[in-house]
């Protein structure tokens, strides 16, 4: 999947006038690429239309239009768009209430490397969790995490060939599996996929 540049972004100007329709078309499509997994956790897959709208909001709230300030967003965000050997993945830990959140975040520490995709017929793959910096602090775990799960090329053509997918969550403290993902989910990330 080609990295974005800045020939690929809206100006300030005619983002404000895109805006609107342009978001309704990425959460339209976010939600093809989301598997919550358990009442608490959701993973989003990532891809280069999720990026751009990333890059997009970042450079509004902002306000940046600067070449080079540009440039760094993009290094930023460009990481989290897949290979095509891989997946990129956000995952968000969601407990409404402050107190509770404060308590799970501490329970669920290394909750990223306990997350996993698994092709039928293929072991699980565990993921590159975090490569950007770390977010676990000792006490506690971060509610958002960046991951790379990256797939054999016996799993890619698997599941480019309509095999199922089953994504889970092995922690003490947080168990569950989705299995099999939704087929339009999988198929919108299996396109991701070379």
């Amino acid at each position: 999947m080609e990295k974005l540049t800045p020939q690929d972004l809206y100006s300030l100007e005619r983002y404000a006038q895109v805006r609107p329709a342009f978001r309704d078309r990425v959460i339209a499509h976010k939600r093809r690429r989301q598997v919550p997994v358990g009442p608490n956790l959701t993973l989003h897959f990532e891809d280069r239309l999720t990026m751009q709208y990333q890059v997009q909001e970042m450079l509004r709230v902002e306000r940046i239009f600067e070449p080079d300030a540009i440039e760094e967003e993009l290094a930023a965000y460009n990481p989290l768009i897949p290979d095509g050997r891989n997946w990129k993945a956000t995952l968000m830990i969601e407990y409404p209430e402050v107190e509770e959140r404060r308590e799970r975040l501490a329970a669920l520490r290394g909750i990223e490397q306990a997350t996993y995709v698994q092709v039928a017929g293929f072991e699980p793959v565990f993921p590159i969790a975090n490569e950007d910096l770390q977010r676990d602090n000792g006490t506690k775990t971060s509610s958002v995490h960046f991951m790379r799960f990256e797939l054999t090329p016996d799993m890619v053509r698997a599941v480019k060939g309509g095999r199922t997918l089953a994504v889970g969550v092995e922690h003490a403290q947080y168990r569950h599996r989705v299995d099999p993902v939704a087929d339009q989910i999988r198929m919108a990330i299996a396109a991701d996929l070379d």
